[in-house]
């Protein structure tokens, strides 16, 4: 990118597919071990949940190498940390470690580094078995609530709710609740 103008950036549009990551419907998780720096920590932020290696270090070094993060960094870092934190990593460059990671909200739990991906995948098979049609509800208006007013954001929340007493899961779900059994979702 050394050698691009602002014009071949915005021709290039080499960041199009990263963005159509971020609008994935299903649940994604990332596992943060090593180096989460630049355009990392925006993938990383582009994710439903941070899973980060005790080892794992996170930053933003672009404002050191002249420009800014360009693919949601500025806007994401600042909804998950709060503008002060955001602020602080972003204007200064500076890198921060899993711990305060955590602490900022930045990663949803910090992990020992060879039980990092074990972690992440008893996670993600734990979700994985929950009706498919609820997770994507949830991330919808899990979504909204960064987006919309509050009042918008309720009947958003209120509508996803509500359509969801028309899935054969959640007839499952709640016979399997009164039953004392596990349900067995068929993601429809």
């Amino acid at each position: 990118m050394a050698s691009k103008s602002a014009a071949e950036m915005r021709a290039d549009d080499h960041f199009g597919e990263w963005l159509r990551f971020a609008s994935v419907r299903k649940p994604v998780i990332a596992a943060v071990s090593g180096y989460a720096l630049g355009g990392g920590l925006e993938l990383a932020l582009m994710c439903d949940i941070i899973l980060a290696a005790d080892s794992a270090t996170f930053g933003f070094p672009e404002v050191s190498l002249g420009v800014i993060p360009g693919i949601g960094g500025t806007q994401r870092l600042v909804r998950a940390v709060g503008y002060p934190k955001a602020a602080e990593i972003i204007l200064t460059g500076r890198r921060i470690g899993a711990d305060e990671a955590e602490r900022a909200g930045l990663v949803s739990r910090v992990v020992p580094a060879d039980r990092l991906l074990d972690e992440a995948k008893e996670l993600a098979a734990g979700i994985a078995a929950k009706p498919l049609t609820a997770l994507v509800a949830a991330k919808t208006a899990m979504d909204a609530a960064l987006e919309l007013p509050l009042a918008e954001g309720l009947s958003l929340e209120t509508e996803q709710f509500t359509a969801l007493f028309d899935t054969a899961d959640q007839q499952e779900g709640m016979a399997a609740f009164s039953e004392k059994r596990e349900p067995r979702f068929q993601h429809r």
